[in-house]
C-alpha cells in the first residue's frame, strides 16, 4: 500500500510538472498571438473609406467634372512634349528680353561718352543738382536746404508704389564724401544730359526698373528719382563703386595675392588698419576672381594654412572664412618682404600653369608700414620685363620714411601707390587699383555686356519682401584722344532686370504638373530655381548670408557626379536624366519621380537655361477647341479665377494695362478692346476649353448649397478645382466669416494656389494618387505645435484611362477636422457580430485607435493634441517595426541652403565707421593726434585705441548657414495591410495597419497595455552635418567647374603707367572728412 502511494504521489508529481509546463507555453503562446482582429480593422477601414470618400466625390464634384472631360475627348488632341525644342525657344524669349535691356543700357553708354567729351573740366563750377538725401527738405525757416529744392514725387505702381519722379534723376553721394567737391560737381553737371534717355528707355520698354550710372569718383545717378533715407545712424554707407555690378564692368577678372606685414612695428592702430584695408579689398573681389593672403614676419603665415601655395574663388563663403581668420593676426618680429614676395609669385606662376583662376589679370596688393629695399632683383627675377603682375602698395601710418621704395615697387609694376593713415582714408584708397584695373579694357574701348548673380533688392519690396535681380551693366570710358594712354574710366551704367521676367517668359502650363525652368550662372550658381530660398525666419524674413551663391549641385543633389551642372556651366545644349525626391509642403513631404532635364545656353548673357519635366503624365500636353463666345460666356462667372502669377496677356508693355487683372486682360484682348495688347493665344485658348468644360460645376455646387438638408452641420466648407491651365473655381458652403481657415486659397497661402514656379500643393499630391481615389492631409502651420483645424481632401481628372494622360483639372474640398474625425470615430464603433455587441472598439482603453497619411502624419488620434504629429514620435516602436517589414520606407533628404544654431564669439568693437559717435570720437582722436606729434606716433596711437577699441567678447547664439541631413517617409503602395507583434521589455505589443480604400489614408490599431519605452521616437528633425578639419580643407580647395568670362583686357601695350600714386594726395582732406560726421552728429 504504500508503495501504491509512492506510485501515485511520484505519478501526481510528474503530471503537476508536464500540467504547469504545458500551461506557461500556452500563456507564452498566445501571449504573443495577435489581440487585435484583423477583419474587424478592416470593417472599420472600409466603413470608413465609403463614408469620406462618397462625402469627397459628392461635394467636389469629382465625377460630373470627369464626365465632362470625357464628353471632348474625341475633340481634343493629345501631344508629347518636346523638352529640347521647348527649352530651345524659352531661351530664344529670353535672348531677346535680355538684348532689349542691353541695348537700353548702351544708349546710356553713348549718351555718357558724348556728353563727356563736350564737358570742359571747371574747378570753380557751381551747380544746383538734386541731391537724393536732401531733395524736398526745408530749414527750421520753411526754406529749401543747399541741393534740397523741391522734387516731385508720385507713388508708382510699376515701382511697387513708391513715390518717384519718372521724368528726372537725382543723385546720391556717399556720407564720407563732400558733395559740392569739385569733382563731383563737374560729374553730375555732364551727366545731366542722360536724363533724356532714361526717358526714353523708359518709354521704349516700359518693363524697365531703376537705371542708373555709377561714377568713377563716387557719385551714383538714378532714374526715377527717389528720395534715399539715412540709416539708424544717420548715415548712407552706399559706395556705387563697391557694387558687383560696377566692379564686374569696371575689370576683367583677376587673381590677387594680398601680403599683409605683422611686424612688429604694426601693432596698434596700423595692424587695424590694416585688417580693414584686406577686408575692403576683399569687398572688391568677385566670383571670377581669386586669391590668397599671407602675413609675413619673418616667417610666412598663410591666414588659412590649408590654403597654402594655391588660390581659391572669391565667393562669399570664402571670403567671409578669411575675414574670421583675420582676427586671429597680432603683430611681432621683423618684417621679411623679400621672402613673401617670393612666395606670392611663384604661387601667381604655378596657380596660372594649372589652368585654374581667371587667366586673365594678376596681382600683388601689399600691405605694409614700410620696405627698407626696392627689392628689384625679385621682380627682375619674376615679373619683367612683362610686368604681367601688378604691384599695388598700401603705406599703412603717417610716416613717410618708406614711400618712396613702396611707390617705386608699384610704379616699376603697372600698379598703384598709396597711403593710408586713418580708417576713413581706406576704402576711397582701395578703390584706386580698380581705376587701374580698368586701364586696358578703356583703351581698347571694348564695352563689355556684364550680368551679375541674382540678389535682393529691398527697395522693391513685394509682399513676401523679396524681390530678386539681376543687373546689366556695361563701362562708360573717356573718348578724348589725349588722354587715351591713360585709360580713364569714367564710371558703370546698368538697369536691373528682375528675375520674376525671366518667368513670365516661361509657360508654365506646358512644363506640366511637377515641371519647372531654371537658370544658372557660368560659376553654376542659380539666376532662378524653385528651390532657391533667399531668406530665413527669425522674428521677421532676413538674407542669407549665401543667398547669391547657391550652386546648382546643391538644390539638384541627386546629381552627385555634378553632370547637368558642368554640362551646363559648359553652355552645351543637351538631355539628362535622374531620379529625384522633390520636397512639398514645407519640406515635410517627399515626392520620388524621375525627372527629363533639357538645358541651352542664353546667347548674350553669361546664363544657360534648364527644364525639368517629370515623366509620365508630366510628358504630356493636350489642346481643346471651343469657340470664343462660349469661352468668354463662361469667363464671365464670379467664381473663376486665373493665375496672378502666369502671364496670358503682357500687362508691363503699356502704363494703361498695369491696372488689369490677367481675367480682365483676357477678356478685352478677345473683344477687340485692347489691340495694343501682346497675349498667348495658345494659352488663352485651352483657358478658354477649361472654362466651358468645368463651367457646369457651378450650377451643381450651388444647387448643394441651396440644398438645407445637405451639409446641415456645414462640415463641408470649401470645394474648388484648379485646371492645367491656372483657371480656379472656388465655392463656398459657408459664409466667408464662417471659414476655419481664411487664408485657404488666398494670396497669404502661396503654397495652395497657382504661382509662377509651381502648381497648388492639393493638385500636385492629387496627380501622384491612383486615379479616382482622394488625398487627405492637414496644412502644417510654420509653428512648432500644428494647430491645423482643417482637412484637404483633392483628387485628379484625367483625360485618358492610362498612365500617359495628362492630368487636365484637379478638385477637392476642405472640411473642419472634427467633422472628420467625427466619421472616422463612428465607423470605428461597427461590428459584425448579430447580436451587436462588438467584441473590440476604438472606445476601449486596451488599444489606441490612430489614422495616418501616406507620410506617416496623424489626421486623428484619442489624444486630439497628436494631431499633425510624425506619427514615429508618438509610436516610436510600432513606427519602428513598419519600416522594418517594409510598410512604410524612409528616404533621406539633404539641405544644403539650412541655417543651423550655433554659439559664435561676438565682440562689440567702437572704431565702426558707420557709428556717427564712434566716428566723431576717431575724428578728435585724430585731432588730438596731430596736436602731439612730438610723441611717437605708433605708441600714441596704441593707447589711444587700445582704449577706443577694447573688444567685450562674450558668446552670442545665432544662425549660420549649414548644411543637413534629415528623413522622410512614404508608405508602401503594393501593401494593403498588416499586423505584427513588437518585442517590448516583459511583453509583446500586437498592432494592425489597414488602408483606407480609395484614399492615401491608413488606420493603425496598437495595444495599448504593452509599453515599449525603451525604443526611442523616430523624430524627423534635421541633423546638422559636420565636417571634420581634413574634410573641411578639401571643401575649401576643392573647385568646381565654371566658365571664365569671355573677354579678358589684362594689359595694352599703349598703357601710361606713369600715373601711379603719391604720398598723401590721394587721401581725403580732413575738413571735407569731418565736415559730414559733425553734422551728423549736431543734427541729431
Amino acid at each position: 500500500m504504500p508503495e501504491t502511494l509512492n506510485l501515485l504521489r511520484a505519478f501526481w508529481g510528474v503530471f503537476f510538472i508536464f500540467w504547469t509546463a504545458f500551461n506557461t507555453a500556452l500563456v507564452d503562446v498566445v501571449g504573443s498571438e495577435q489581440q487585435i482582429p484583423l477583419s474587424v480593422v478592416k470593417l472599420w477601414a472600409s466603413a470608413f473609406g465609403g463614408e469620406i470618400k462618397s462625402i469627397a466625390a459628392k461635394y467636389s464634384g469629382s465625377q460630373l467634372l470627369q464626365k465632362k472631360y470625357k464628353e471632348y475627348e474625341k475633340d481634343v488632341a493629345i501631344e508629347e512634349i518636346d523638352g529640347l525644342q521647348l527649352v530651345k525657344k524659352l531661351a530664344k524669349n529670353m535672348e531677346e528680353m535680355f538684348h532689349k535691356k542691353s541695348e537700353a543700357v548702351r544708349r546710356l553708354v553713348e549718351a555718357a561718352e558724348d556728353a563727356y567729351l563736350k564737358h570742359e573740366f571747371d574747378a570753380d563750377l557751381q551747380y544746383e543738382y538734386f541731391n537724393a538725401v536732401l531733395i524736398n527738405e526745408r530749414d527750421e525757416e520753411g526754406n529749401y536746404l543747399e541741393l534740397g529744392k523741391e522734387f516731385i514725387l508720385v507713388p508708382n505702381d510699376h515701382f511697387n508704389n513708391l513715390p518717384v519722379n519718372v521724368s528726372l534723376s537725382d543723385v546720391q553721394v556717399p556720407t564720407n564724401m563732400y558733395n559740392k567737391d569739385p569733382a563731383i560737381v563737374n560729374g553730375v553737371y555732364w551727366s545731366e544730359s542722360l536724363n533724356k534717355v532714361f526717358v526714353d528707355n523708359f518709354d521704349r520698354d516700359p518693363s524697365l526698373i531703376w537705371q542708373y550710372f555709377g561714377s568713377a569718383k563716387g557719385f551714383f545717378r538714378q532714374y526715377p528719382g527717389i528720395k534715399w533715407e539715412p540709416d539708424e545712424n544717420g548715415v548712407i554707407a552706399f559706395d556705387c563703386r563697391n557694387r558687383k555690378w560696377y566692379i564686374q564692368a569696371a575689370t576683367s577678372p583677376k587673381d590677387v595675392v594680398i601680403l599683409v606685414d605683422v611686424s612688429g612695428s604694426m601693432k596698434g592702430l596700423r595692424l587695424t588698419i590694416a585688417k580693414q584695408t584686406v577686408s575692403s579689398i576683399l569687398d572688391t573681389l568677385g566670383d571670377d576672381d581669386f586669391f590668397n593672403i599671407i602675413a609675413y614676419n619673418e616667417e610666412l603665415h598663410y591666414v588659412e594654412p590649408c590654403l597654402n601655395g594655391t588660390l581659391v574663388q572669391a565667393d562669399r563663403a570664402n571670403k567671409e572664412h578669411f575675414r574670421e581668420h583675420l582676427d586671429k593676426l597680432f603683430a611681432k618680429g621683423i618684417g621679411m618682404l623679400d621672402i613673401a614676395l617670393n612666395e606670392a609669385f611663384n604661387m601667381l606662376n604655378e596657380f596660372n600653369h594649372t589652368g585654374q583662376g581667371s587667366i586673365c589679370s594678376q596681382a600683388i596688393m601689399l600691405i605694409t608700414d614700410g620696405a627698407v629695399d626696392t627689392y628689384d632683383t625679385i621682380f627682375a627675377k619674376y615679373n619683367w620685363p612683362d610686368r604681367k603682375v601688378r604691384i599695388f602698395t598700401y603705406l599703412i601710418g603717417r610716416e613717410a620714411a618708406f614711400a618712396d621704395n613702396l611707390k617705386w615697387m608699384a610704379c616699376a609694376n603697372k600698379g598703384f601707390f598709396t597711403q593710408i593713415s586713418t580708417l576713413a582714408d581706406v576704402q576711397e584708397n582701395v578703390m584706386e587699383y580698380l581705376h587701374v584695373l580698368s586701364r586696358p579694357k578703356v583703351i581698347d574701348q571694348e564695352h563689355d555686356v556684364v550680368w551679375t548673380e541674382a540678389y535682393i533688392d529691398s527697395t522693391l519690396a513685394d509682399d513676401q519682401g523679396l524681390v530678386l535681380m539681376t543687373t546689366v551693366a556695361m563701362p562708360v570710358f573717356s573718348k578724348q584722344n589725349e588722354t587715351r594712354s591713360k585709360g580713364i574710366l569714367l564710371g558703370v551704367v546698368g538697369t536691373d532686370v528682375p528675375v520674376k521676367e525671366l518667368l513670365k517668359t516661361i509657360p508654365k502650363y506646358k512644363l506640366g504638373i511637377h515641371g519647372y525652368a531654371f537658370a544658372i550662372t557660368n560659376n553654376g550658381y542659380i539666376l532662378t530655381h524653385p528651390e532657391l530660398r533667399p531668406l530665413y525666419e527669425e522674428g521677421k524674413k532676413r538674407r542669407k548670408p549665401n543667398y547669391s551663391s547657391v550652386d546648382l549641385s546643391e538644390v539638384e543633389w541627386e546629381d552627385r557626379d555634378d553632370v547637368l551642372r558642368n554640362a551646363m556651366v559648359n553652355r552645351k545644349t543637351g538631355k539628362f536624366s535622374m531620379e529625384v525626391k522633390k520636397t512639398v509642403d514645407k519640406g515635410k513631404r517627399v515626392l520620388v519621380m524621375t525627372n527629363d532635364y533639357y538645358y541651352t545656353d542664353i546667347k548674350g548673357t553669361p546664363f544657360s537655361l534648364g527644364v525639368a519635366l517629370s515623366r509620365g503624365h508630366g510628358k504630356y500636353f493636350f489642346r481643346g477647341n471651343v469657340t470664343v463666345e462660349e469661352g468668354l460666356h463662361d469667363l464671365e462667372h464670379p467664381d473663376v479665377s486665373l493665375a496672378d502669377e502666369w502671364s496670358y496677356c503682357n500687362t508691363d508693355l503699356h502704363p494703361e494695362h498695369r491696372q488689369m487683372t490677367q481675367l480682365e486682360a483676357i477678356k478685352r484682348y478677345l473683344t477687340g478692346k485692347e489691340p495694343l495688347l501682346q497675349c498667348d493665344k495658345e494659352l488663352i485658348q485651352e483657358v478658354l476649353f477649361d472654362a466651358v468644360v468645368s463651367a457646369p460645376i457651378e450650377a451643381y455646387w450651388t444647387s448643394l448649397a441651396l440644398n438645407k438638408s445637405e451639409n446641415s452641420d456645414k462640415g463641408v466648407e470649401v470645394a474648388f478645382l484648379g485646371t492645367r491651365t491656372g483657371l480656379s473655381r472656388i465655392n463656398l458652403f459657408v459664409g466667408p466669416e464662417q471659414l476655419t481657415n481664411q487664408d485657404f486659397l488666398t494670396a497669404e497661402d502661396k503654397e495652395n494656389i497657382f504661382n509662377a514656379d509651381h502648381f497648388p500643393l492639393w493638385y500636385r499630391r492629387a496627380a501622384e494618387q491612383i486615379p479616382g481615389s482622394f488625398v487627405y492631409s492637414i496644412p502644417f502651420s510654420t509653428e512648432t505645435a500644428n494647430k491645423s483645424n482643417v482637412v484637404t481632401a483633392s483628387t485628379a481628372i484625367q483625360l485618358l484611362d492610362d498612365r500617359k494622360s495628362p492630368v487636365v483639372a484637379a478638385v477637392g474640398i476642405q472640411m473642419k477636422l472634427e467633422f472628420f474625425q467625427r466619421k472616422f470615430w463612428t465607423a470605428s464603433r461597427q461590428c459584425a457580430s448579430l447580436d451587436g455587441r462588438c467584441s473590440i472598439s476604438c472606445d476601449d482603453d486596451a488599444i489606441n485607435c490612430y489614422l495616418i497619411d501616406n507620410n506617416g502624419f496623424i489626421l486623428v488620434s484619442e489624444d486630439y493634441r497628436q494631431t499633425g504629429y510624425f506619427f514615429g514620435e508618438v509610436e516610436g516602436a510600432v513606427m519602428n517595426k513598419l519600416l522594418t517589414m517594409g510598410s512604410f520606407k524612409r528616404i533621406t533628404l539633404y539641405d544644403y541652403q539650412a541655417m543651423c544654431r550655433t554659439n559664435k564669439e561676438s565682440s562689440d568693437s567702437a572704431h565702426s565707421l558707420l557709428d556717427p559717435y564712434n566716428a566723431f570720437f576717431a575724428a578728435v582722436k585724430w585731432i588730438m593726434t596731430e596736436l602731439v606729434l612730438f610723441l611717437v606716433e605708433f605708441n600714441l596711437c596704441s593707447w589711444w585705441h587700445s582704449d577706443l577699441t577694447a573688444k567685450a567678447q562674450r558668446l552670442k547664439q545665432t544662425l549660420e548657414p549649414c548644411d543637413t541631413e534629415y528623413p522622410a517617409f512614404v508608405s508602401e503602395r503594393t501593401i494593403k495591410e498588416t499586423m505584427g507583434n513588437i518585442a517590448c521589455d516583459d511583453c509583446f505589443k500586437s498592432f494592425v495597419i489597414q488602408q483606407i480604400p480609395s484614399s492615401n489614408l491608413f488606420m493603425v490599431v496598437v495595444d495599448n497595455e504593452c509599453f515599449c519605452d525603451s525604443v526611442p521616437p523616430i523624430t524627423m528633425a534635421p541633423i546638422e552635418i559636420r565636417y571634420n578639419e581634413s574634410l573641411k580643407c578639401e571643401r575649401l580647395k576643392s573647385q568646381k567647374i565654371r566658365r571664365r568670362p569671355e573677354s579678358c583686357h589684362g594689359f595694352h601695350p599703349e598703357e601710361n603707367a606713369r600715373e601711379c600714386g603719391g604720398v598723401l594726395g590721394l587721401s581725403a582732406k580732413p575738413p571735407l572728412v569731418l565736415l559730414p560726421l559733425f553734422l551728423t552728429i549736431f543734427s541729431r
